[in-house]
């Protein structure tokens, strides 16, 4: 583990993460901004290993990953082996399978995903569910957040809870927090900002979500590492980024 607990998720620089020419350029300018871990998400192709020479080239840990279900449903073992060779523990989807996307495929995906987590577990590496707001529908007296909550099994399915998606769908991410903290690892941080009616994504600090107490339940689930994610962005995106970073650490997060 690096000094900073702050990552990017690489997922907003995507449009700058296309080829390896890309990878290596984009890499570089994030560890000047001053981040010292990211997430690999919505990457071009490349090979693993020429993925960890960029990264250690810019002097950046790969600390954590987005990737297909299928991916670790089917191929748990090249799974495996990539984020040992990066020396990377946190592995996470982005979201829930479209097939699984109906009232009883929430606990049908909390009973397969539990499962195919299990070798991932064993090896050492951590599984977590990225939530949206679809999750905060009611499905009779159950959110389809509960449903995944209450139908995985704790030992193998972890949360990575996005504070943006959680108030968007109506919810507390404070709340959320506290209800998981035994089941965290990782955390995305994006904030909530308002244009008239319309709801739009935010660098952490320059919207409405309220950080102080986000911040408070994040530390007292002893999460691991801190990811930084903006999904649109109304400024260029690395400056989106380098202005989460900076209003982070101006409010105690190193």
């Amino acid at each position: 583990m690096t000094a900073s607990v702050i990552g990017a998720q690489l997922y907003t620089l995507r449009d700058f993460l296309k080829t390896p020419d890309d990878m290596r350029a984009t890499f570089g300018r994030v560890r000047e901004m001053g981040y010292e871990t990211v997430q690999c998400s919505a990457l071009g192709a490349i090979e693993p290993a020429e993925l960890k020479k960029i990264a250690d080239v810019a002097g950046l840990q790969i600390v954590a990953t987005h990737i297909g279900f299928d991916r670790i449903r089917d191929e748990p073992q090249a799974v495996i082996d990539e984020h040992q060779l990066w020396g990377c523990r946190h592995v996470a989807i982005g979201g829930m399978p479209a097939e699984y996307r109906n009232p009883d495929g929430f606990a049908r995906f909390a009973h397969d995903a539990s499962v195919a987590a299990r070798p991932l577990i064993d090896a050492g590496l951590t599984f977590s569910y990225h939530n949206h707001s679809f999750e905060l529908e009611r499905f009779g007296d159950r959110t389809g957040m509960q449903i995944l909550t209450e139908d995985s099994d704790p030992a193998t399915f972890s949360f990575e809870v996005d504070t943006y998606w959680i108030q968007h769908g109506g919810a507390n991410p404070v709340t959320w927090l506290q209800r998981l903290q035994e089941r965290m690892h990782i955390v995305h941080l994006k904030d909530l900002a308002m244009q008239g009616s319309e709801q739009l994504f935010a660098e952490v600090g320059e919207g409405n979500l309220e950080w102080e107490p986000i911040l408070a339940a994040c530390r007292a689930a002893n999460i691991d590492y801190y990811l930084v994610e903006q999904d649109r962005c109304q400024r260029d995106p690395f400056d989106s980024l380098k202005l989460s970073l900076d209003n982070l650490r101006a409010m105690g997060l190193q």
